[in-house]
């Protein structure tokens, strides 16, 4: 059998995008390394994730948020947070997040500053098990008819003019297209020739599960020392950061030699009298300089690789298969030419690089020297203020991500509002088919350049809404993203936006 799009790994992204191709009907495999997809990385407190306003977003226009925020590691109703989970969470007020440990106070961002956002029951921000991720996204994956074949990593790849043919757990395969979700040491970016540049890394990261014979030896929460850094959240989950250029990273700890580890990195004389889990990770960073090589494509860790500092790297997956995803599905129907693929780098390719540069500056606050400290107190003052708490938030939350889509109104590009209509019906409800949606709020406004929107496959809703924004229409992609937007009764430049994503095959749905 052809697949219409075969994607490697089954992580969350690569099950994200595999539901939003067989939800428009294409026939999709799942490749999968692991044989099983429990793993004790992937539960807590290793497998604690933080998901941002734009996964949300995406979440709840697919209808998965609800069962994915059953499963979130912090609710109201739960009480404090479970052992081990991240200390600046455990703090008594309410912290928006951290930038490299520096937290920064709720209270002290100011939403007014993002106008185009609408109140919505869809949070900035959740803190979700990685494992209970997954089990969400394989569950609709399978249920929209993706096969997902574990214990088959791919081992060789063979593009040709029309098809690429993959050979992974002993079998050959065969799909129209090739997606690498397959991690930071993906084999079909190496297979396929891939350029992956970047920066080596200053520190190996070790994330450590113990028990400690005293654990007040050590204090809570994260600490610089002399060595690098230790954050230690109670009774035995620590993370070490050792400024020694990656030579640690993979290299086998048994518990004397984690101890030595934890004692240099602490300077306190902690004993360590089990070792139940220890994994390591590094800062380095880097980022394929295409995403696309003829039918194969890359998303994820796959396409960027950077330190987990500050949960950017599954976001911005996730956004990745967001975007490619609606793409893919309009290039396999064959109602758009394949170089709409091309806007997938375009779009996400700049998002990745700004989330290097923010985990290479994290690192910069890190490093166990007398300059990075003084700028680290600057930054902490900074994030205590109301402008540099409210800049934090717009990075770390997400809401301030914003596509060059070549448009000079200041919505286009953005995840659109969440725009409630008078009959109660809400836009991310409006996304739910993953079809893109033409709003008219304004009865007079005068359609100056007509569009077949049923040909173009857009829902078309005319309705007012309780808060329009001023807006008299908009254009909204697949993925949530406003395409088009005009604030008077004259909607020109409509046909334009429709034609630019929907690609030169799309020409004949404009009239």
């Amino acid at each position: 059998m052809r697949y219409d799009v075969v994607i490697a790994g089954a992580g969350p992204v690569g099950l994200l995008l595999a539901c939003e191709l067989c939800q428009a009907g294409s026939a999709v495999l799942v490749l999968e390394q692991a044989a099983s997809p429990d793993s004790p990385l992937k539960r807590l407190p290793f497998g604690l994730r933080g998901l941002n306003a734009p996964t949300l977003e995406a979440l709840d226009r697919r209808g998965l948020l609800d069962a994915v925020a059953a499963g979130q590691v912090l609710k109201p109703e739960k009480g404090p947070p479970p052992p081990g989970t991240a200390h600046w969470l455990s703090q008594p007020r309410k912290l928006g997040g951290h930038f490299a440990g520096i937290p920064f106070a709720l209270d002290n961002v100011d939403s007014g500053r993002w106008p185009w956002r609408l109140p919505s029951p869809v949070g900035t921000q959740m803190a979700v098990e990685l494992q209970a991720l997954e089990a969400v996204l394989a569950e609709r994956a399978q249920a929209l008819g993706a096969v997902i074949l574990r214990g088959a990593g791919v081992q060789s790849v063979r593009m040709g003019a029309d098809e690429v043919q993959v050979e992974a757990g002993g079998q050959a395969f065969r799909g129209r297209w090739l997606v690498g979700c397959d991690g930071g040491r993906s084999t079909v970016r190496k297979q396929c020739g891939f350029s992956f540049a970047g920066t080596d890394p200053e520190f190996t990261g070790h994330s450590l599960s113990v028990e400690l014979e005293d654990p007040t030896v050590l204090s809570p929460g994260r600490h610089t020392t002399a060595q690098g850094m230790c954050n230690f959240n109670p009774p035995g989950t620590i993370a070490l950061a050792d400024f020694d250029g990656g030579a640690g990273h993979r290299q086998p700890l048994d518990r004397e030699s984690a101890q030595a580890l934890l004692r240099r990195i602490s300077g306190r004389e902690a004993t360590i009298t089990a070792l139940h889990l220890a994994t390591t990770w590094t800062d380095g960073a880097r980022q394929a300089t295409a995403y696309r090589r003829g039918r194969v494509l890359l998303a994820g860790d796959a396409a960027h690789v950077h330190s987990p500092l500050g949960g950017q790297g599954l976001n911005l997956g996730l956004g990745d298969a967001m975007n490619l995803g609606w793409k893919l599905v309009a290039v396999v129907r064959g109602e758009a030419a394949d170089a709409l693929l091309d806007t997938y780098q375009a779009e996400r390719h700049p998002i990745g690089a700004r989330v290097l540069e923010w985990s290479r500056a994290q690192v910069a606050l890190m490093r166990p020297s007398a300059g990075s400290r003084a700028l680290a107190a600057i930054v902490a003052d900074l994030a205590e203020t109301r402008d540099g708490a409210t800049y934090l938030a717009e990075r770390v939350w997400g809401v301030g991500q914003q596509l060059d889509l070549g448009h000079t109104h200041p919505l286009v590009g953005r995840s659109t509002p969440d725009f409630l209509l008078v009959d109660g019906r809400r836009m991310g409800e409006l996304l739910r088919a993953g079809q893109a949606v033409l709003l008219v709020f304004d009865a007079a406004a005068s359609l100056c350049e007509e569009v077949d929107v049923e040909r173009a496959g857009i829902l078309s809703i005319a309705q007012p809404a309780i808060d329009s924004l001023g807006l008299s229409a908009l254009l909204v992609r697949p993925d949530g993203i406003v395409a088009w937007a005009s604030d008077g009764a004259e909607v020109a430049g409509l046909a334009r936006a429709v034609q630019e994503w929907t690609g030169s095959a799309g020409r004949e749905a404009i009239a």
